[in-house]
């Protein structure tokens, strides 16, 4: 990789976006990791990755978290985290039968989804689920209902395919962290298809999450680059990407300064900037650092709304010890 560019390169203007970075969920798990470490002493164990960042979780290994992928590789008496993206009701369950002290660090706005699968249940409906199959979250909320109560769909194609009539009794709910147009495609096709689903009051997808890509949206058209933080485990950073794309914009995803080659900037006079909801704003200073060894910058800020969200923490961490 080429250490820099020709000097003759042009002043780079640099569109950031806002809103970027953490969101409260984030803000949240991360408190609750620290906070927990405070309280008990390292180590505290933590179950998956807190959130789909490498800079995050080494920082919070530094301090004393262990991440662990199960419950059996965390030892008898030590306190553990449950990650942001949820998890199924059996692991609670177990964590409680084997007497450890557990954390609960689910984003709240995914437990809302958790309560909604619930509800859907308990009016005797089958639930059809928009996800990425895989996905922690989609693990975790298809662990809230028994087995065969949810079939996920991914696309358009995967509707076509449902086995269900038009007299079956359905609901939907959605993965919180999709696309919000390829979700509303998807919803609209489950609406014509079956006319008698039921879905939320109110879309499922989160603020930060739809707040982020209309930001992208905002600047690509803009820009000849999008470059956007994050990790390839993140759904909301990717889908930041194939935001930019369908804006007609390339767009690569990043997860470090390092990753970046300067030739991607050869030839872009515009380049956009934006971070995932769990890519901290250190990271984003970082990219901004290194492209301005490579060009002469102007940074402009691109704002599309402002966040205020704040998360309550769990009681065991605010009560007096």
């Amino acid at each position: 990789m080429n250490s820099s560019l020709p000097a003759s390169q042009p002043p780079l203007r640099l569109l950031i976006a806002a809103p970027r970075g953490f969101c409260a969920g984030v803000d949240r798990a991360i408190e609750i990791v620290e906070r927990a470490i405070s309280r008990y002493g390292a180590p505290v164990y933590v179950r998956h990755e807190i959130v789909h960042n490498r800079f995050v979780v080494d920082g919070l290994k530094a301090k004393g978290a262990v991440f662990v992928e199960e419950l059996d590789e965390v030892p008898d008496g030590a306190p553990v985290i449950f990650s942001a993206h949820g998890v199924p009701k059996a692991i609670p369950a177990e964590a409680s039968r084997r007497g450890l002290d557990w954390l609960d660090a689910t984003c709240p706005l995914v437990s809302k989804v958790h309560r909604q699968a619930e509800r859907q249940i308990d009016a005797g409906r089958h639930i059809i689920f928009i996800g990425h199959a895989g996905h922690p979250e989609v693990i975790g909320t298809f662990g809230q209902v028994p087995d065969g109560a949810m079939t996920l769909v991914e696309t358009l194609d995967d509707v076509a395919r449902l086995p269900f009539s038009a007299q079956d009794a359905l609901g939907f709910l959605t993965q919180t962290t999709l696309s919000v147009d390829d979700t509303a495609e998807i919803v609209a096709a489950l609406r014509e298809r079956y006319p008698q689903i039921v879905g939320p009051k109110a879309e499922d997808i989160c603020y930060a999450t739809s707040n982020r890509q209309t930001a992208v949206k905002a600047i690509a058209t803009d820009c000849d680059m999008v470059f956007v933080i994050g990790a390839p485990n993140s759904s909301n950073s990717r889908r930041l990407v194939e935001v930019a794309e369908r804006c007609g914009t390339p767009a690569r995803l990043v997860q470090r300064a390092t990753e970046i080659d300067p030739a991607w900037l050869e030839g872009v006079d515009t380049l956009g900037l934006t971070a995932g909801a769990s890519a901290p704003e250190a990271l984003v200073r970082e990219v901004i650092e290194l492209v301005g060894q490579w060009r002469t910058v102007r940074e402009e800020s691109v704002v599309t709304a402002e966040e205020h969200m704040v998360f309550k923490l769990p009681r065991q961490l605010t009560e007096s010890a």
